[in-house]
């Protein structure tokens, strides 16, 4: 249609964008734990992907462009584009390479980059469907003004955004004054197409030279756009089409505003105004509407001046003194579209928006913080009634009175369960099994500390060699929240370790006594003393401790009846989050949790204040009755103490169990975690090798266009030491499998960290509006959102390369019967 000038589009390279999509969505959503696949949906995204940028020339190129840029907008949104290691390459529409078949690209990992790339094949697309349409259907010629307004809409977008998601030099079609140029572009081919109907329209001569007044006027700003950019990335053809269009359309202006002056009988200006349309749409492409334009204009000329010389005989004036025709800017830039493709379905529909998703992830960290406060509380009450009890020698003292060298009931009850849960030989399995699984959490820990290591000193060593031409960011600024996160990790380990400790020296001090729980009953009683002969007893004393400690066993119950619905307490504030999200745009997570949270805890916390009141009366009560019946009987027995040993190791043995396999349940637990940071990893590295790659092979063609020598190679202890090694360490650790969970009981406080105490914070280096706190590992992430540099400021400065290298760059011309592709 009328020589419309279209866009070039960008070309890009095959990538896989399936697995670390798989491990950023697994990482992010825990979709582990909720059992939720999103493969299929991930297959059909890299689907669209190939067809938007490999079937771009085909009749439907741009609804598959439409719909696989909706995607991404909607994944965009529901997961941190920042995080996604996928190293998307994007050659320059504008660069037709060399000898050499080089082309300017840049690689970017970031699925913002993606995005505004495919925006721009979008608008490219535009321009090009447009040309296609004819001048001869009101249908065809409607719908190019549309795909005009909204490529020149596109590009302006392109133009304000692109340096907030590139945060580099880009390559010089991305460059914000190519993008304004490409938007002045389309705006004057949209004025174009509306003013070729309204000449097809018959509208009324005023506003048809109004409206190409405007088309000229636009004209003019491109031809200035294109003459300012010295780099000449454009086709030489825009610039003479420009120019030609320029003067076209001043012609037809000048045109139709003789026929208004016609009409107001002012022939001296119409004959001057046709003059002028007579001399610039000389320029018209045979068969075009200037040209016709152009026929009629010389032969209303050669009428007005006969009658003017003969009749009325005005004078007519100069060109240059004529008015300016009054322009009419009809076209007008449309901004980009929220959906392009709004009857497709949202391939990831089941992931809620990121701030719903955090916001969900922070009310379950401050539920899971609330409760696990509560629930401390009540084991160390129930810790403290066991200490008072231990002190008074309780409820040993009452199971020796009446003599004789029979074993207590509770202690037959505490043996029975000890061998029943396989007495100190299960114990010991369980101790051996902890320094295992510390051992495979540090080796996960210092693989992926290797792989960073690596990765920065053959950073360093490339940089050393090619100075400032190596330019891209420095991996200590990107790996700052990696190493960060690396060192709270480590931190961790070490709390652990610690808590280790704990559990042996515990072992240790109740190990004697446990073993002899371990044998039969009748094995115990010969290590049992026996009770004196005489004891004076206070049968009074011994019915009062004997209610009391009814009432303890009563307490406890209760204790473990309230932790039981702590833990079953949940609070779903989804679909008010969602609402939230919609009304105001943002999610206040901390003002609609903690109405909800206290509307549901606080029957509990007051039932655990009661019982503490209680505590404190019952243990004042068994103190007075013990002092009377130690009294009575003149202090304790040495069969009294056995068993108090005995009671006391029993119940070690029962937390030494719980504290074990929630150990082995927290480091499995931790595995998964560092696992899923080794990946994290790993796709960092795969994605800076490929950066790496793409930098050496352009350093590599622009030594060659300036020297006949090849460009220098990498190090060879680099390459041989670093780039297989980080090949090598795609594959992942395999994934352990996921531990039972521990049986619910009532136990002092746990050595191991049930709240996220010294964790990674989810934002590395920049806290969360609200404590984004949850339970390690289900509902707790610390490597979903961690930021990478580009996006936490500003880049260092970028220095582009010159393409194509000045004249004096250029060798002299090779010798007769030379062969360069002998040289390579």
């Amino acid at each position: 249609m009328a020589d419309l000038i279209v866009v070039p589009l960008k070309k890009s390279s095959d990538v896989d964008i399936v697995k670390p999509l798989k491990n950023l969505i697994q990482s992010t959503y825990n979709t582990a734990e909720t059992n939720e696949d999103f493969s299929d949906a991930i297959n059909e995204l890299s689907r669209l992907r190939s067809y938007a940028i490999w079937k771009v020339f085909e009749k439907s190129s741009l609804d598959v462009i439409y719909s696989y840029y909706d995607q991404l907008v909607c994944l965009e949104r529901k997961i941190p584009p920042q995080e996604v290691q996928i190293p998307f390459k994007w050659k320059d529409a504008f660069d037709k390479g060399s000898i050499f078949g080089g082309r300017m690209s840049l690689t970017i990992s970031s699925l913002a980059y993606e995005r505004v790339c495919i925006m721009f094949n979008m608008a490219a697309m535009q321009s090009a469907l447009a040309a296609q349409q004819t001048l001869d259907t009101e249908d065809s010629l409607k719908l190019a003004a549309k795909l005009l307004q909204q490529s020149a809409g596109i590009f302006a977008y392109l133009k304000a955004n692109i340096m907030l998601v590139v945060h580099q030099e880009p390559t010089p079609d991305l460059s914000p004054d190519t993008l304004s140029t490409l938007s002045q572009v389309m705006l004057a081919q949209a004025q174009e197409v509306i003013a070729y109907k309204c000449m097809k329209d018959e509208m009324k001569e005023s506003m048809v030279a109004k409206v190409c007044a405007q088309c000229e006027e636009l004209y003019t700003d491109v031809v200035r756009a294109l003459q300012r950019d010295s780099r000449q990335w454009f086709d030489r053809d825009w610039l003479l089409t420009a120019q030609s269009k320029q003067s076209i359309f001043r012609g037809l202006a000048n045109y139709y505003q003789a026929q208004v002056c016609r009409a107001n009988k002012s022939f001296g200006e119409e004959i001057a105004r046709l003059k002028v349309a007579v001399e610039l749409l000389r320029a018209g492409r045979e068969g075009s509407p200037a040209a016709e334009v152009g026929v009629k204009a010389a032969r209303q000329l050669a009428a007005a001046e006969r009658d003017n010389d003969f009749i009325y005989h005005e004078r007519v004036p100069e060109a240059r003194a004529l008015e300016p025709v009054s322009r009419a800017p009809v076209a007008s830039a449309l901004p980009p579209q929220e959906r392009w493709s709004p009857g497709r379905q949202d391939l990831f529909e089941k992931l809620v928006p990121l701030a719903v998703h955090q916001a969900l992830q922070a009310t379950d960290a401050r539920r899971a913080d609330q409760i696990g406060a509560e629930i401390n509380a009540l084991r160390e009450d129930t810790q403290m009634l066991n200490s008072i009890l231990a002190s008074l020698d309780l409820p040993a003292c009452i199971e020796a009175a009446g003599g004789g060298g029979g074993l207590p009931d509770s202690i037959r009850a505490k043996a029975a369960a000890v061998r029943d849960a396989g007495g100190l030989p299960a114990l010991e399995r369980l101790m051996a099994e902890l320094p295992e699984l510390l051992q495979r959490n540090r080796e996960i820990l210092t693989e992926a500390e290797r792989m960073l290591r690596e990765e920065a000193e053959a950073d360093a060593a490339l940089r050393t060699q090619f100075g400032t031409r190596w330019t891209r960011t420095e991996s200590d600024k990107l790996t700052e929240a990696f190493r960060a996160n690396a060192s709270k990790y480590a931190q961790i380990i070490d709390n652990a370790v610690r808590a280790d400790s704990i559990v042996q020296q515990k072992f240790h001090q109740h190990k004697e006594s446990i073993e002899m729980l371990s044998r039969s009953d009748r094995e115990i009683g010969a290590d049992v003393p026996d009770a004196p002969d005489s004891v004076a007893t206070d049968a009074d004393a011994l019915r009062t401790l004997r209610t009391l400690m009814q009432s303890v066993e009563e307490l406890k119950a209760e204790r473990d009846a309230i932790e039981s619905e702590l833990k079953s307490a949940t609070v779903d504030l989804r679909e008010q989050f969602m609402s939230a999200l919609a009304a105001d745009g943002a999610v206040d997570e901390a003002r609609l949790s903690a109405g909800a949270l206290g509307a549901a805890l606080a029957p509990l916390q007051r039932r655990a204040a009661a019982a503490r009141s209680r505590q404190e009366e019952l243990a004042g009560r068994l103190r007075e009755a013990h002092d009377a019946l130690m009294a009575a009987r003149g202090g304790a027995s040495g069969r009294e103490r056995a068993l108090t040993r005995l009671s006391a190791a029993g119940d070690a043995y029962q937390d030494l169990t719980n504290n074990l396999k929630e150990g082995v349940k927290f480091y499995n637990d931790l595995t998964q975690l560092l696992v899923a940071f080794q990946n994290k990893v790993s796709d960092y590295c795969f994605a800076r090798k490929t950066e790496k790659d793409e930098l050496l092979k352009d350093l590599t063609q622009e030594a060659s266009r300036s020297s006949p020598r090849p460009a220098p190679a990498p190090p060879q202890h680099h390459v041989e030491a670093n780039e297989p090694a980080v090949v090598s360490k795609r594959e992942p650790p395999p994934r352990p499998p996921p531990p039972a969970a521990a049986p619910a009981v009532s136990a002092p406080s746990l050595p191991y960290p049930q709240q996220p105490q010294g964790m990674p914070l989810p934002y590395g280096a920049a806290p969360s509006p609200y404590p984004v706190y949850a339970p390690m590992p289900a509902m707790y992430n610390p490597y979903a959102t961690l930021p990478y540099p580009h996006h936490r400021g500003a880049a260092p400065s970028y220095q582009p390369y010159q393409y194509p290298p000045p004249a004096a760059a250029y060798p002299p011309p090779p010798p007769a019967g030379y062969n360069p592709y002998q040289q390579q």
